[in-house]
């Protein structure tokens, strides 16, 4: 992208900051019967609306934060008061009252600020779940260009919730995986952690399973290595395998490849979508290579990973796709 594009835009960026109110982000989260980490972000000034989508999402980007504000947070009956740090970020352990536990499967967090709340769906992970499925989404649920300065541009600041593209068929390959019950799901991206509230109801808009979502904090320090720490930080909260599911585009084959190598034996499967810059086949080692969800989803099935009735029905029969699975 030439300077003068990147100066329009910072331009945008200082211009556009109306708001009304403060707010708090409260993040969807995997939790234990044990107890729960919970994420959130307390803001000074809650963003508009704004009268179009480029407005809108520089007001989620640009909205102040909020350090030093009383977080008060609440799961099944246990609460916490914690103080929003820097950037106005929080996060609290909740354990479950003594002698109990949290029961499996999904209930809703509260995150107070004042008299201003919001609610997130956590979901409590069985012990029987059979394995967590870790996803990036940009160019792997939803296209975004990442390769294509220009077009990446347009697909943060241009789409919302309701006009990004998805990535077609990912929801039913998603929605597909048991073994034989379903896995849980998080999705570990490089989006920024304003967009929660937007790459959340782009999921729900197309019928993907419940996430919990681990966004970038952007600044200096992610401008990489950021998806290694939140990835890393769950195979160590939870016993169960993991299957791995990016694109091409960037440094996923490179990060699961090394996650792989840190966590032996936890990684079932690592599925990679074309997304450009797939000249080199020694990045996508022992991983599938796939151009269409259909070849994912049936390479599942003969690894035990998904229901071969649910991804008959899912994608009907078509001729041979020109796919690139790797052994």
């Amino acid at each position: 992208m030439n300077s003068s594009r990147l100066l329009v835009i910072a331009l945008l960026l200082v211009s556009v900051t109306a708001s009304a109110g403060p707010a708090v982000l409260l993040y969807p989260a995997l939790g234990r019967a044990d107890g729960v980490l919970l994420q959130g972000r307390v803001l000074k000034e809650a963003p508009t609306a704004g009268s179009s989508v480029l407005s809108r999402n520089l007001r989620r980007l640009t909205a102040p934060t909020w350090q030093g504000a009383r977080v008060e947070v609440s799961f099944l009956g246990a609460t916490a008061t914690v103080t929003s740090g820097s950037e106005g970020h929080f996060e609290v352990n909740l354990p479950p009252a003594p002698g109990t536990t949290f029961p499996a499967g999904l209930n809703l967090a509260r995150a107070q600020v004042g008299d201003v709340d919001t609610l997130a769906r956590v979901e409590i992970v069985a012990e029987a779940t059979p394995f967590l499925v870790i996803s990036d989404f940009d160019d792997t649920l939803a296209v975004s260009h990442v390769i294509r300065p220009t077009k990446l541009m347009e697909s943060a600041l241009l789409r919302d919730s309701d006009s990004q593209e998805v990535v077609p068929g990912m929801a039913d390959f998603y929605g597909c995986l048991r073994a034989p019950a379903a896995p849980a799901f998080a999705l570990v991206s490089g989006s920024p952690v304003q967009y929660v509230p937007r790459v959340a109801a782009f999921l729900g808009r197309h019928r993907f399973p419940s996430f919990a979502l681990y966004l970038r904090n952007l600044g200096p320090g992610t401008l990489s290595n950021y998806k290694q720490p939140a990835i890393r930080r769950l195979l160590s909260q939870f016993s169960q395998p993991v299957v791995l599911v990016g694109d091409s585009g960037e440094k996923d084959p490179e990060i699961y490849a090394q996650i792989r190598e840190e966590f032996p034996g936890r990684v079932k499967a690592i599925y990679i979508r074309e997304a450009g810059r797939t000249e080199d086949a020694s990045r996508f080692q022992d991983m599938l290579l796939f151009r269409e969800a259909r070849d994912a989803a049936e390479h599942a099935v003969k690894g035990g990973l998904a229901d071969e009735a649910c991804v008959r029905e899912a994608f009907s029969p078509v001729s041979p796709t020109a796919g690139s699975p790797l052994p």
